[in-house]
């Protein structure tokens, strides 16, 4: 019977030590030996740690975008790495390769994002044959200031042939050149489309030309953790689209009172007007329409006049530069004022019905608008409008334009 025991503990002890190597070989996090080579069955393997070394390290938190994300194994070659990235609750495959010698892997993308979880599952083996895998997380920097872009115009709109490509941030950017990349613009049919800042908070693009209509405008944001000032990242990673219609451009001569629409290069119509009065005179120069509003308040206040006039039913108004200069039906002047004498603020004034007339001047043009339409004042004693007044970048020269990038 003591045979038999002693047989008994011999045979479970094998069994144990069997199950124990059958574990090493399964194990996730681990290294075994691969076989004859190297220390066999009782050599020590290495670590993981010391077999696969990962960057930045096992559990690091608050891991800056400068940081690199590399595996590599000092000795044998790499098998396999995956590494997932979770961010906004998601989870995405971070592409990468192994080099040629098996030496290293890289991500396909040098840039950590931040605010995110990367896992990495990475599987080597070692000079001596021996197989070894490790698991390791690590977290990203989360920016306490973000920025963002407004753009204009909308996603999927159809605009007038003036339209510009405008971003206005809400942060100040000091970092022009890497926003700047960070855009892309592009039109079919293909056309040169240059940036130009106004400022730090402000990046528009435009042709040398007006668009030519039926153009398909298709604009990128990559500002997703791109630093736009020193500790201000960027959170938007969009594109949009929109298309241009036909052209229109109206050109109103402040002398002799009248506006001339042409479509296509055709004369719809000429439209008596009032421009701005001897003492509060109309801008020159090309100006878009930004708005187009059926009913609005106008008061003297809010633009730097006094009490001069509140009036709370404007009709049929078009925003024409930031300012406050508008084309809008005027429905308080007498009749005799249109196409005679200049008696607005600075706005262009058509003549309207009360609550808004369809059949008068003002509704007939506001009908036929469109955001991104051209209204160029002549023949007003008044300066030039400002370029980044609105949208009136078209009053620059083309060289002056483009002198406008931070990408040098």
């Amino acid at each position: 019977m003591r045979h038999v025991h002693r047989r008994a503990r011999r045979a479970g002890a094998a069994l144990a030590a069997l199950l124990t190597w059958a574990g090493l070989l399964a194990g996730a996090a681990g290294c075994t030996s691969g076989g004859s080579g190297g220390g066999g069955v009782f050599g020590k393997p290495p670590s993981p740690e010391e077999a696969i070394r990962i960057s930045p390290a096992d559990g690091s938190k608050g891991v800056r975008p400068g940081e690199k994300l590399s595996v590599r194994v000092p000795g044998g070659r790499l098998e396999s790495v995956r590494v997932v990235r979770s961010q906004d609750a998601r989870r995405t495959p971070v592409p990468g390769r192994i080099s040629a010698d098996g030496s290293r892997w890289e991500p396909a993308d040098g840039r950590l994002a931040l605010a995110a979880r990367y896992t990495v599952d990475a599987v080597a083996l070692d000079g001596r044959g021996r197989r070894c895998a490790r698991h390791a997380t690590f977290t990203t920097y989360v920016p306490k200031e973000r920025f963002i872009g407004y753009v204009a115009p909308e996603n999927r709109s159809t605009v007038g042939t003036g339209m510009i490509v405008s971003l206005e941030f809400n942060r100040e950017i000091t970092h022009r050149a890497a926003v700047e990349r960070a855009v892309r613009v592009t039109a079919d049919p293909a056309v040169e489309i240059r940036p130009h800042w106004f400022g730090r908070d402000r990046l528009d693009f435009r042709p040398r030309h007006y668009w030519k209509p039926g153009t398909r405008v298709t604009v990128a944001l990559r500002f997703r953790d791109v630093e736009g000032a020193p500790g201000v990242y960027g959170l938007q990673d969009r594109t949009f689209s929109f298309t241009v219609g036909r052209s229109q451009v109206s050109v109103v001569d402040a002398a002799a009172h009248t506006m001339e629409v042409r479509r296509d290069g055709d004369l719809l119509a000429t439209v008596p007007i009032t421009a701005g009065a001897p003492k509060t005179t109309t801008y020159n120069g090309k100006m878009v329409v930004t708005e187009m509003l059926e009913v609005t308040r106008m008061n003297g206040r809010t633009v730097g006049f006094g009490g001069e006039y509140d009036i709370p039913d404007v009709p049929h108004a078009m925003r024409l530069t930031d300012s406050g200069t508008f084309l809008h039906g005027n429905y308080w002047a007498p009749d005799d004022v249109f196409g005679r004498t200049n008696v607005s603020h600075g706005c262009v004034g058509l003549r309207d019905d009360k609550g808004g007339g369809a059949h008068t001047p003002a509704g007939w043009f506001f009908d036929r608008s469109l955001v991104g339409d051209v209204v160029e004042v002549v023949r007003s004693k008044d300066k030039k409008v400002a370029p980044d007044n609105g949208l009136g970048g078209w009053n620059m020269s083309w060289k002056a334009w483009k002198a406008g990038s931070a990408v040098k």
